[in-house]
């Protein structure tokens, strides 16, 4: 059991070194921005409107049915046989919107992040195709149970790297998730030398946006949520700044997301003067960007 964590671990990094899969990538990445070129489509397949990611969300249902299908084959006896079929093709069909989503997020991938990712889908598509398999051997009046045992194995390959690409590399987490504001008052500069057009400020190692909105002053975080770019160097448009890498747009007063690919909101700062100085501070605090783990003391309730 010792050995399974630095095996594993091998494994992927040998997979997010493998530049041989750079090609298909490039490939694959030029037919699905044609493919979902609809910016209301991407914005819906991204989650804006759930608040975060669509895809793993999305799926919940092909997996959790297509599992069912194989508990049901080694539990469930012959007379579950009816319910196991319909379960595999209930899974097919849910697959498809679920793939769409993970190829929606994938395309603002780069380098080791995309290559897992292909991978991922291979993995995914080569389970569901034992799924597919399995139900037409099911519709033909045999078991079926061996393909759906190989698809459940290789869907777990795809499962385990999605995992990964998540909890390790951080595709579809909130870039600032762990970013520690100052929370008390803090200066940011002069509060003269902010004008309409957006800039980049730094306070205590936090890079800002700062602007004017209406004439009042606002204060969000720079590094977009999505995924880590400079909302300063990108252009503002109306009441709003979109983002120069993935085209997200942001409510300059609320932070609040208009348009994906970005489904959190950016942080929003409190701002206020004293002697033409601006100063800001962290509207909110959450554990985890200001307090250090302490695994000695115990978690409270």
């Amino acid at each position: 059991m010792d050995m399974a964590g630095p095996r594993t671990e091998r494994l992927v990094e040998a997979v997010e070194g493998a530049r041989v899969i750079d090609p298909l990538a490039e490939r694959l990445a030029g037919f699905w921005s044609r493919t979902l070129s609809s910016e209301r489509l991407r914005d819906l397949l991204s989650g804006r409107q759930l608040g975060h990611p669509l895809h793993p969300a999305a799926v919940l249902v092909p997996a959790g049915t297509l599992l069912s299908a194989t508990a049901l084959d080694l539990v469930g006896g012959p007379d579950a046989r009816r319910g196991a079929r319909r379960l595999v093709g209930l899974g097919l069909l849910a697959a498809g919107p679920a793939a769409l989503a993970g190829w929606s997020d994938w395309l603002d991938t780069q380098e080791a992040e995309r290559r897992v990712g292909v991978v991922h889908a291979a993995s995914n598509a080569v389970g569901l195709s034992a799924y597919a398999l399995s139900w037409w051997q099911r519709r033909q009046g045999r078991s079926g149970r061996l393909a759906g045992l190989a698809g459940a194995g290789v869907l777990g390959v795809g499962g385990w790297l999605g995992g990964h690409l998540a909890y390790a590399q951080g595709v579809g987490v909130d870039t600032t998730a762990f970013q520690a504001g100052p929370t008390e008052w803090t200066d940011a500069g002069s509060a003269a030398d902010v004008t309409d057009v957006p800039r980049r400020v730094d306070v205590g190692g936090v890079p800002l946006l700062v602007t004017r909105l209406e004439g009042r002053i606002v204060v969000l975080a720079d590094r977009c949520t999505h995924r880590g770019g400079s909302l300063s160097e990108g252009k503002r448009d109306g009441d709003c700044v979109v983002c120069p890498w993935h085209g997200s747009r942001f409510a300059l007063g609320t932070g609040a997301v208009r348009r994906g690919p970005a489904t959190r909101p950016q942080p929003r700062y409190e701002v206020r003067a004293r002697d033409g100085r601006l100063q800001v501070r962290r509207r909110e605090e959450r554990a985890l960007r200001v307090n250090p783990v302490d695994v000695s003391t115990p978690a409270q309730a």
